[in-house]
């Protein structure tokens, strides 16, 4: 347990000192957040064409409310937490590759669903956007990357018991009286 805590709070200071600098921003955050924005504004458009995105900004053509998907919005928090947590536990490299792809669909999928929410939430009223940014949205987040790592708590122990339980005897054993 020592172990754990330590190599996940190592894990979790690297990983937020080296998201917070100015090259990894500039090269892999903000075009990553402009990506979620340009997928946002794609599903959106499935059922309404009044959207466009401009880097990070997504905005309504019709009456010109914009969100921003900022730093702590574009889900990386919540991956870099999902990514200490995994790889602070004792499993095989595999297991954590896989726990991470399906962490990392599962997080951004709701990520979408909550950028898009609150881009009509916002058009609609700006206190239940407020309300729904700040309190709601951001924890569930965090429970969505919580529920993918118990998840995959549970399905690397039964991978371990599946991989521990003997092949049963060729021959049968018989009883002597």
């Amino acid at each position: 347990m020592t172990r754990f805590i330590v190599v996940f709070l190592v894990l979790l200071g690297g990983l937020f000192t080296l998201e917070v600098l100015q090259p990894v921003e500039r090269w892999v955050i903000d075009p990553f957040t402009a990506g979620i924005a340009r997928i946002c504004v794609w599903l959106v458009s499935i059922f309404d064409n009044d959207a466009v995105s401009f880097g990070k900004v997504i905005q309504s053509t019709r009456n010109g409310f914009a969100v921003s998907i900022e730093r702590g919005c574009n889900g990386i928090e919540a991956l870099i937490i999902l990514f200490a947590a995994l790889f602070a536990f004792p499993s095989t490299l595999r297991q954590k590759l896989i726990g991470f792809a399906l962490g990392f669909v599962a997080i951004q999928a709701l990520n979408l669903v909550r950028i898009i929410s609150l881009f009509y939430i916002g058009q609609w009223s700006h206190t239940w956007f407020e309300w729904f940014h700040l309190y709601l949205w951001q924890a569930l987040i965090i429970i969505d990357a919580l529920v993918v790592w118990l998840i995959w708590l549970r399905w690397i122990a039964r991978d371990e018991r599946s991989r521990r339980v003997p092949a049963p005897p060729s021959e049968p054993v018989a009883a002597t009286a």
